[in-house]
């Protein structure tokens, strides 16, 4: 822990030169690698402390078992479970893991929750341009070596809604094994299709923002 201490004075900048840049990186890294065993104690303590999980490093939801099983982060775990909650209902074999520590990732955790299922759903509310989901990338990593298929589903970029019944076709067609390596929820394709052509008719790219606003019927401001 550093304190601050009047009788020796430090000043110490945001960046750190080549000489010794390696080495904080390292440190940084160590120390998160540190709080995966530290992760599960306090928690455990936490729960016998105040009686409730605090988190811990991943949640699992009617995962035993399940044929599929869809992975997220954050607040669209509740959408996602009264999904999995209304196809179990109708006899559909899935159920979810909610990820509660990105960094450090879980790795081992990752793959003892998912290495039963026959297929896994990453459903991500961020894109890596040009790669895909975040998220699926270290799921992938920590499934590395097994022949599990993993595919992404972008959703909510921007907040557009992610809405139950949107996810539950996503789910269905999993299901079925259709899948694609990534799908964009709710993706407006005439949109897309339109600018694509206007793009490969001019051969530049122009303001592509505002002509999908246009084609939206949306009128762009500036401010």
């Amino acid at each position: 822990m550093q304190v601050l201490d009047p009788d020796e004075p430090v000043s110490i900048g945001a960046m750190v030169g080549p000489e010794a840049f390696t080495e904080v990186r390292y440190l940084a890294h160590y120390k998160q690698l540190r709080a995966l065993s530290l992760i599960p104690e306090l928690a455990s303590r936490f729960h016998a402390e105040f009686g409730r999980d605090s988190g811990g490093l991943l949640r699992t939801y009617h995962a035993d078992e399940a044929e599929t099983l869809v992975v997220a982060m954050g607040s669209v775990n509740g959408t996602i479970k009264d999904v999995v909650d209304e196809m179990r209902a109708d006899g559909t074999s899935i159920g979810c893991v909610t990820i509660t520590s990105f960094r450090p990732f879980p790795l081992p955790e990752v793959r003892t929750a998912l290495e039963r299922a026959r297929r896994v759903v990453v459903g991500e509310k961020s894109l890596s341009v040009g790669l895909g989901g975040v998220l699926a990338s270290n799921v992938r990593m920590a499934l590395r070596g097994h022949s599990l298929p993993v595919s992404t589903c972008i959703a909510g970029l921007g907040g557009r809604p992610i809405t139950k019944k949107s996810l539950r076709g996503l789910f269905e067609k999993a299901a079925r094994d259709e899948r694609d390596d990534v799908t964009f929820l709710d993706l407006r394709w005439d949109v897309v299709n339109e600018e694509v052509e206007r793009m490969n008719a001019i051969r530049r790219s122009g303001p592509i923002a505002e002509n999908i606003l246009r084609s939206m019927g949306i009128q762009a401001t500036s401010g």
